[in-house]
């Protein structure tokens, strides 16, 4: 995309703000019963509802901390607000996400979970 997504997991893998995000007992139970298929379903209606419009409502708070796993993993991975999005993954704000723009969105957010749920350090 606009910058390499290694590139980036690395960086984020080394700000202690983005590392502190983990799935609850919670977030984790619900994971497994609707399973990861529904889960990144929820990502790409919540990418398109929340993140996708050139001016979000309410940008830099429309995410939730906490709530449902893709929350979580928004965070974790600065996919929550158009200015994380610009800073972390440099998809420029103040235009409406494309449809690869969101698909690389919910493919990030599958692979943060996919490390979280595999006990990757």
């Amino acid at each position: 995309m606009y910058q390499s997504a290694e590139n980036i997991w690395t960086r984020l893998q080394r700000s202690p703000f983005r590392m502190k995000f983990h799935l609850n007992a919670k977030d984790n139970a619900y994971l497994q019963q609707k399973g990861t298929a529904v889960i990144l379903s929820h990502a790409y209606d919540f990418i398109d509802a929340r993140l996708a419009p050139a001016f979000p409502d309410n940008d830099g708070k429309q995410t939730p901390m906490r709530g449902h796993p893709v929350f979580v993993a928004q965070h974790a991975t600065a996919t929550c607000c158009r200015g994380c999005l610009e800073k972390w993954h440099k998809i420029p704000q103040g235009k409406t996400l494309n449809e690869e723009e969101k698909q690389y969105v919910v493919s990030f957010i599958a692979h943060w979970i996919e490390h979280e749920t595999s006990g990757h350090p």
